[in-house]
């Protein structure tokens, strides 16, 4: 192997948001990229990053399927990941039992299956080389209830927990966890989510660049956990303190349809 090539780091997701902005700080930061979404975008991505000094592999997958998760892996093939960001994910809106299951279950199987089996490869092969970081994207939505939005807020209580356990479990060894815990972003996610009519839809939103550079920082750093932004930390001690019942129903104020604005924008995808 050529010993001019650079560190690797894979990123899920990358297509656009926080997932594009933490592909860019890894190049930035001198890394090549495999990345990876199932959306064509990710193309467009990998055109732009690779504009900016990087070698990048690209693939459009499916990350909810076993299959999908191991056509990403033989991606990389063999090539040590010094950096894996797992940051894939679904959303989804509406009550629970208005929800068709089979979107139910690509949240789940998006969020949770292929996280943890992406992980699980990766993790074993940086163990057996003594090194590596893993970052995660929680989300403050985990510590939460989310009524309307019960499935995907479960999703993330687990990929925050999970952080936390795998992090102490490889605490003597030479791989660091770190999990990302954004809340309200301004990408797609609420779009893709069908929650254009909800409060927390149409309201104020972080810039995903900003959020990427908390996270990526954290991973660099080795930290266990990091929530973005001052008002999220806030509401992360609230949920802390506060009884479930009465955050479920701050949840629903937040996430029921039809509680935001009345004239719904359309919106366009950033990018960058």
């Amino acid at each position: 192997m050529s010993q001019d090539l650079k560190p690797l780091a894979v990123v899920t997701g990358a297509s656009s948001g926080i997932g594009y902005e933490l592909a860019k700080l890894c190049v930035e930061n001198g890394f090549d990229l495999v990345i990876a979404a199932d959306r064509p975008e990710i193309a467009e991505a990998a055109s732009a990053l690779q504009g900016m000094g990087a070698k990048v592999d690209h693939l459009q997958v499916d990350l909810s399927t076993p299959e999908g998760v191991d056509q990403l892996y033989g991606l990389i093939g063999g090539r040590p990941v010094d950096c894996l960001l797992a940051n894939a994910g679904h959303g989804l809106g509406h009550a629970f039992l208005d929800e068709s299951f089979d979107d139910i279950m690509g949240v789940v199987n998006t969020n949770i299956t292929g996280t943890i089996y992406l992980i699980h490869k990766i993790g074993r092969d940086m163990r057996e080389c003594d090194r590596g970081r893993i970052l995660l994207t929680g989300s403050i939505a985990g510590l939460i209830p989310g009524s309307f939005q019960a499935v995907y807020n479960g999703t993330k209580a687990f990929v925050d927990s999970f952080a936390w356990a795998l992090r102490n479990e490889l605490k003597d060894t030479g791989v660091t966890v770190s999990c990302l815990m954004p809340g309200a972003t301004d990408t797609d996610f609420f779009h893709r989510a069908d929650m254009d009519d909800t409060k927390v839809g149409q309201g104020k939103k972080d810039d995903p660049a900003d959020v990427a550079k908390t996270g990526f920082d954290a991973m660099m750093k080795g930290e266990g956990d990091v929530v973005h932004g001052l008002k999220n930390k806030i509401q992360a001690a609230v949920a802390a303190v506060t009884p479930q019942s009465q955050l479920a129903q701050m949840h629903r104020g937040m996430a029921e349809p039809g509680s935001g604005k009345v004239e719904v924008q359309t919106y366009q995808k950033p990018l960058g």
